[in-house]
């Protein structure tokens, strides 16, 4: 079979197609045909060195993907040959909360991930796919979906008439979008391109905050809140935007804390602790929150949102597409 593998992580570049024996499942393990695949910027970081302790090498790289189940080794019971199925971001984080050590199961990263042909895990750490997706939407699925699930309706147990700022139009930010529209909170949404900001208001963002034109977007999130802030922030950009987030959140309300986009800064503690907020780290999800929030896609028929779709053969163009931040929602491999 056909896979690609980073040696030596240095840039896009690094990223190489090789021949492998196409495995075969052993007891308790699942042989999946992989249809697709799709990016996210962890998948970037890894490509650039810059989680060298935390992967194995050399590394089939990316974390999401969605196919056909193939072959089924003895024992396994809960699929079977012919079933579409994702895999799990952490294979070993099943249910519960989370504990020390879980990452190093994680796709990708700790072990072998899916810009592959065919790749075998365990059988738990599948889920069936929502029937009406096609393989590229389901491939969205497993680490930027999760995460927003995870955030708003496991952590932030999100309600109807709650507020919810979102930034930019990555795959968090847009699921985040369509759970909170899904649960009846309003949403108002930055980002620096006007074009994206329209495209998000045609997704039900009720308010839309150009981060480029107005620099102190958390003061404008304050007056869109009458002063109060919103409930919930989404919150990527990391420590170079934390402290405008707890400015725009309100009392009693969480930052989930995901990405690391905005690079550092100095976070003030003291208006956390006056709101009596909090900042809520948020890494993925387990194999039950994927499994919940399939159900409710389904109920609702969610479609994922995707901006292109690669062939396995361009799979360092694809790359290079979600690195020049153009996109707006998910960037898809074809395999």
């Amino acid at each position: 079979m056909k896979l690609y593998e980073i040696a030596d992580p240095n840039g896009i570049d690094s990223l190489k197609l090789v021949d492998r024996p196409t495995p075969k499942p052993s007891p308790g393990e699942v042989l999946m045909r992989v249809r697709a695949t799709s990016l996210n910027y962890r998948d970037l970081a890894i490509i650039r060195g810059g989680l060298r302790g935390m992967m194995k090498t050399p590394l089939v790289p990316i974390s999401d993907g969605a196919g056909d189940v193939v072959e089924t080794g003895p024992g396994v019971t809960r699929l079977k040959k012919g079933d579409r199925v994702a895999a799990i971001f952490t294979q070993g984080w099943l249910a519960g909360g989370p504990f020390k050590g879980m990452y190093s199961s994680s796709l990708g990263g700790g072990i072998d991930g899916m810009l592959a042909e065919y790749v075998v895990l365990r059988e738990d750490g599948f889920v069936h796919i929502p029937e009406y997706l096609s393989y590229e939407e389901a491939a969205t699925l497993p680490c930027a979906a999760v995460t927003s699930w995870n955030a708003l309706v496991v952590e932030g147990r999100v309600k109807p008439g709650d507020t919810v700022l979102i930034m930019g139009t990555g795959g968090v930010s847009i699921f985040a979008l369509q759970f909170a529209k899904m649960h009846g909170a309003r949403v108002i949404a930055t980002s620096s391109s006007d074009a994206k900001l329209h495209r998000l208001k045609e997704m039900g963002a009720s308010e839309l905050i150009n981060y480029k034109t107005t620099p102190d977007w958390d003061e404008k999130v304050l007056e869109l809140t009458g002063g109060d802030g919103v409930d919930h922030v989404v919150e990527i950009g990391g420590a170079g935007t934390l402290p405008k987030s707890i400015n725009a959140v309100k009392a009693g309300g969480i930052v989930h804390l995901i990405g690391i986009l905005a690079g550092a800064a100095k976070v003030d503690p003291l208006p956390l602790l006056f709101k009596q907020a909090r900042v809520q780290g948020i890494l993925v999800g387990s194999h039950e929150m994927f499994v919940a929030m399939n159900r409710a896609m389904e109920v609702n028929r969610v479609h994922p949102v995707i901006d292109k779709v690669f062939p396995f053969t361009e799979a360092q163009a694809a790359y290079r597409h979600l690195e020049s931040g153009s996109h707006f929602g998910k960037v898809c491999i074809a395999i």
